[in-house]
């Protein structure tokens, strides 16, 4: 298997070398040779692109500015000439040793996951984090181990078939976990234990809750809008039906009693037009 390492890079001068240097001895060790390591920094504002500059046998991305993370991904497979790209953290939290063992696990799968066992981040994150894996975990029907690890084998094809479909921030993962399992591609799942950040400072936010209930939004509209809308439709129209029977009881048809059935036809069809705006959204190129 031939294979793209991304690495993506912001202000990460204290690890850089380190990850860089571990990744090219266990690729040389295990025989792969022929894949390539792609580090992308991305807009780093400390020495991280002096430092990789000075690194032979890579290739190097700078974006101007910073972009994000999925962004510097989108950048990587854009450089990548292999056949699979592996996402893989700069900041010292992933194992070089489990690269194989996500190759290992990869026949007649479409992507590769490494399935976090200990990590929960940072505690103002786990309800957001929570509520986004239940919200996921509906939408597919099916259970997810982990559905925003860093750590990820993708072929490559089908990475750039859903690349205008994925945010440039760190929700690059939920979304195409998500695309792959509605779209019935084959995901795998394997076990990694991670090491404590020794990088740079984590950038999440107090603002990112706002984040995550918007990306939740997002997600349930880009691939199951009737998720929501048929549901809703159908407690309106209970409702309804209960306000139409105490009506009928009184010989008196009320005005909510026809604004609840009205309600009712309206987020259903408008439920049925989201579903094919959806499917229409992910095919398109």
């Amino acid at each position: 298997m031939k294979f793209s390492v991304i690495v993506p890079a912001l202000n990460e001068q204290d690890t850089i070398t380190k990850t860089i240097s571990d990744l090219k001895n266990y690729l040389h060790q295990n025989f792969f040779d022929s894949s390539e390591i792609i580090v992308v920094n991305d807009g780093s504002i400390d020495k991280t692109k002096e430092i990789i500059s000075k690194i032979e046998g890579i290739k190097i991305i700078n974006h101007p500015y910073n972009k994000g993370y999925g962004a510097s991904i989108k950048s990587g497979a854009a450089a990548s000439e292999m056949d699979w790209i592996l996402a893989f953290d700069s900041d010292g939290q992933h194992r070089v040793e489990d690269i194989k063992r996500l190759i290992d696990a990869g026949q007649n799968y479409d992507m590769v996951v490494g399935a976090r066992q200990t990590y929960k981040g940072p505690l103002i994150r786990q309800p957001g984090k929570k509520a986004l894996h239940w919200v996921a975990e509906y939408l597919v029907e099916q259970k997810i181990p982990d559905l925003n690890s860093g750590l990820r084998l993708v072929k490559k094809d089908l990475y750039l078939k859903y690349r205008h479909l994925l945010p440039n921030g760190f929700s690059w993962t939920t979304t195409i976990t998500l695309a792959f399992f509605k779209d019935c591609l084959n995901v795998n799942y394997v076990p990694i234990e991670i090491n404590k950040r020794q990088g740079g400072k984590s950038t999440v936010k107090v603002s990112d809750a706002g984040k995550t209930l918007m990306l939740i939004l997002r997600i349930i509209m880009l691939f199951s809008p009737l998720k929501i809308f048929l549901p809703a439709s159908l407690v309106l129209f209970t409702l309804s039906l209960i306000e139409m029977v105490i009506s009928a009881i009184s010989f008196n048809v009320s005005k909510s009693a026809v604004v609840l059935f009205l309600s009712t036809i309206l987020i259903f069809f408008f439920g049925l037009l989201a579903d094919q705006i959806s499917a229409i959204r992910r095919e398109i190129k």
